[in-house]
């Protein structure tokens, strides 16, 4: 009799599994749609509560506290007689007083000659703090410190120090960029670069195009004055998963967007286009621009647009991917910022894990530059109440 295969997992799966169960808050519901067992789901949350990061750490090696592993890393320093710490600024012991307040938390363990070598401090300023204890700006220092981690982990480590100046100041902090550019350089806190990004569109057809009306002009006066619209893909390992954005240049917000296993344009743009309309009714003049490929110039979706008097149908000159360029910057966008980071095992899993980007990140907390650096939601506050025609 065969046996059946254990079913494993990697760390990212695990690690993303108890995130999108502590934000769904339902723990046997996520278990569910990725098809694993709850109680297992549970075990992984136990763990990761305990042990944060270095929670799964796979191939045999023990899992640890941050306590412990800034343990283990000294006692490596201490054993292969190092007196010094390594370049770069990652170290989890930098900041001035948190080494000292590791060499008092150790002092039995270690002689603190040797603590204060190895992090290359003085006995006598140790000794100092000893007495003192931290000064009042280390403290303040630290709680921003504690803040800015926050954040970044919140914005799925995206966050430069534009941004993370502006959310800071919005939950009341008064502080300037430059000092928290320095203090995320040294506490190692990068924001995820863009990788370069390939064009695939496909406009080999014998459809008929429309003008390019829009003409680069990416600014417009009122929510529903001009939408822009694109497809890209995403890899998982049991296929393809396509996604299909509509946005509105106004507030930059993705109003309507569709994910299939196909291009046709049943499931990519004709999905995407009745969301958007739900959420926003078209009651005035609006240009809808788009690339040429075949699922914006085919007769299905031209006729629906004809439909609509006040639609005027605008799309890109021939292999310039520029004339789309707030389309082709929300992808480059969501790749850099969600999609590259994941290695998903099946397009269900994509679809879950996209949804969660785009409702409950970027249409909602994530700061825009083009909104001068607001979030939707604040923008809307700020700017209008969107409101459907009597």
């Amino acid at each position: 009799m065969m046996t059946k295969e254990r079913q494993t997992y990697d760390k990212e799966f695990k690690q993303k599994a108890v995130e999108l169960s502590f934000a769904r808050g339902n723990a046997r519901e996520i278990a569910e749609e990725l098809g694993i067992r709850p109680e297992l789901l549970y075990r992984w949350r136990r763990e990761h509560q305990k042990y944060q990061n270095n929670s799964f750490p796979g191939k045999g090696r023990p899992k640890m506290t941050d306590l412990e592993s800034a343990v283990a890393r000294l006692r490596k320093e201490l054993r292969d007689g190092k007196g010094y710490l390594k370049k770069g600024g990652k170290h989890l012991l930098q900041e001035r007083w948190k080494i000292y307040k590791f060499i008092s938390d150790h002092h039995t363990r270690f002689t603190i000659e040797m603590m204060c070598k190895v992090f290359k401090v003085t006995k006598s300023s140790y000794y100092r703090w000893l007495s003192e204890g931290p000064s009042k700006r280390w403290q303040e220092n630290e709680k921003l410190l504690v803040e800015i981690m926050d954040i970044f982990e919140e914005s799925k480590d995206s966050y430069g120090s534009i941004r993370m100046t502006r959310e800071l100041k919005a939950k009341g902090w008064t502080v300037g960029q430059n000092k928290v550019a320095k203090m995320m350089r040294a506490a190692g806190i990068r924001a995820k670069r863009r990788r370069k990004f390939k064009v695939t569109t496909d406009s080999k057809h014998n459809y008929p195009v429309a003008a390019n009306l829009l003409n680069r002009k990416f600014r417009a006066t009122r929510p529903g004055e001009v939408w822009v619209s694109d497809i890209t893909y995403c890899r998982t390992k049991n296929g393809w998963l396509y996604l299909t954005v509509i946005i509105d240049l106004y507030d930059r917000k993705v109003i309507g967007w569709s994910m299939s296993k196909s291009l046709s344009t049943e499931e990519t743009i004709i999905p995407a286009w009745i969301m958007a309309i739900w959420n926003r009714p078209i009651t005035q003049e609006l240009i809808f621009h788009s690339d040429r490929r075949t699922q914006y110039a085919c007769n299905e979706f031209t006729k629906i647009l004809k439909a609509n008097k006040l639609i005027s149908q605008s799309m890109s000159r021939k292999g310039n991917c520029w004339d789309n360029a707030v389309a082709e910057s929300f992808f480059k966008t969501i790749k850099v910022e969600w999609i590259y980071g994941h290695n998903y095992i099946n397009q269900e899993q994509a679809q879950l894990s996209i949804f969660e980007w785009i409702e409950s990140w970027y249409n909602r907390r994530r700061r825009h530059s083009a909104l001068e650096y607001q979030t939707i939601e604040e923008f809307e506050k700020n700017n209008y109440k969107f409101k459907t025609a009597a």
